[in-house]
């Protein structure tokens, strides 16, 4: 934690078994071994879900980092079911735009995400991120776990206590709750939109300056 700490200092400013031998049999196992390989590397992974403004933003950063298997935008943490993004963009409903992250914790660590959630979004201004406004604009992490709660607890109050950023964080740690996966567009949208103005004037600085920052943690 005290190595994480400096390193927040320094860069703020910125997821075979053989039987028989018939055709058939043999397709049947491979297709057993290869359900027990991914049931074997699915329950090795962890899940975190984080809210940091603009979802599109928050995938575009840790669709990039070493370990993160897999990045799913969508909305957490209203009450609403089943919400559609027009019905989020109310700032009714109650849900954060969000990212639920799938990550191998062998390669990569909950404290090096938390590192990196804390470094690429403004955590200390409530319900916006730049001219993002709004409660579905939120400072959020959704734990998936207690020891991630206790972590992220222990972050927040750390960095706080060390006046790391210039005003008070103001992200709420919750635990999870029911995630709706948005629609298909959002999903990959800075790879799949790299060239429109948001995506130009909004979310490539933020990439850039993770880029730099991160370049070790980077697949």
């Amino acid at each position: 934690m005290e190595k994480l700490m400096k390193n927040a200092w320094i860069i703020l400013g910125i997821v075979i078994s053989f039987s028989h031998f018939s055709c058939g049999n043999a397709t049947k196992d491979k297709l057993n071994t290869k359900m027990m390989n991914s049931e074997s590397a699915n329950a090795q992974l962890e899940t975190i879900t984080f809210g940091a403004g603009c979802f599109w933003c928050v995938e575009a950063v840790f669709q990039r980092v070493k370990g993160v298997q897999k990045v799913v935008s969508g909305y957490m943490g209203g009450k609403m079911k089943n919400p559609s993004y027009r019905d989020v963009c109310t700032g009714l409903t109650g849900h954060a735009e969000v990212c639920q992250l799938s990550y191998d914790p062998k390669v990569v660590s909950f404290e090096t995400l938390l590192e990196i959630f804390w470094q690429t979004h403004d955590p200390t201004t409530l319900n916006r991120q730049g001219a993002d406004v709004g409660t579905q604009y939120r400072s959020a992490i959704f734990y998936h776990s207690a020891e991630q709660k206790r972590m992220a607890e222990e972050w927040k109050q750390n960095l706080n206590a060390k006046k790391v950023f210039p005003n008070p964080i103001v992200t709420e740690i919750v635990q999870e709750s029911t995630f709706y996966p948005a629609e298909d567009y959002h999903q990959d949208y800075y790879n799949q939109n790299g060239e429109e103005p948001y995506c130009k004037i909004v979310i490539k600085p933020k990439m850039d300056k993770f880029l730099k920052a991160f370049k070790d943690k980077l697949n």
